[in-house]
């Protein structure tokens, strides 16, 4: 398994609320958070829905920024569909919390993202391409994440995730999490290979890619408070088991 090369940042930065308001979206509506912190220059932000203080079990997806998925449609990876998936579950679930960290491109920046594109165009996987550019395979941290759980001081998590790089660091920072909540989309032809690398040189659990009929499967939250996921308009080829 592909491990993070970064050495742990250490300082755990000071949140400040700087804006908050009621932000309707067409995944449900949440109330939208900015931070300000004295790690980076960066405004980071929450979505929140429901009553988070000293709540334990609560549904929290971490999510860095990405610009060409989620404004400009790019079918390259599967972060536009994670956020949207994640939103809906927090808003049906009727409680919960989305972190969104500005750290674009795994944390290497929007030009070297594109850079990196036109390496993976020749040949190289999402990996390599960070390394020829001089970069770990992972820039990012999670300092600011644990920062925003302890502002809103949310108890313990069912974290919202595939990555148990991002499970590891967040406990070795003392957070809580009860469980694991998969979150696998359906991959296309632009995708396929980078979930691939993610599954198989970084360690994401993704256990349905290589399913011949394209769908993925879903699992329902074992969470008292939190309902089956069920959605009349889902696509049909979307399974929960």
């Amino acid at each position: 398994m592909f491990q993070n090369e970064m050495e742990k940042e250490s300082h755990i930065p000071s949140v400040t609320l700087y804006s908050e308001a009621v932000l309707p979206t067409c995944d449900g509506e949440f109330k939208v958070h900015v931070f300000h912190n004295d790690l980076d220059d960066k405004e980071h932000l929450a979505l929140t829905a429901g009553d988070l203080n000293g709540a334990r079990g609560v549904l929290v997806r971490v999510h860095s920024e990405c610009f060409t998925g989620e404004s400009l449609g790019s079918l390259r990876c599967d972060c536009r569909d994670q956020l949207h998936e994640s939103m809906q579950m927090i808003s049906k679930a009727g409680r919960g919390l989305i972190i969104y960290l500005r750290q674009e491109g795994r944390g290497i920046g929007l030009g070297n993202k594109v850079k990196a594109y036109a390496l993976q165009d020749t040949g190289a996987d999402t990996i390599e391409a960070n390394h020829q550019l001089g970069f770990h395979a992972d820039e990012r941290n999670y300092a600011v994440a644990v920062s925003i759980l302890k502002f809103f001081d949310v108890k313990s998590l069912l974290l919202i995730t595939n990555n148990p790089e991002k499970i590891k660091d967040l406990k070795e920072h003392g957070i809580e999490i009860i469980q694991r909540v998969p979150i696998e989309v359906k991959p296309n032809k632009y995708s396929r290979d980078y979930l691939k690398t993610k599954r198989d040189r970084a360690g994401h659990m993704l256990d349905h890619l290589d399913l011949g009929d394209g769908t993925v499967h879903l699992v329902d939250i074992p969470c008292d408070s939190c309902p089956p996921l069920e959605d009349e308009h889902s696509d049909p080829s979307i399974q929960k088991t």
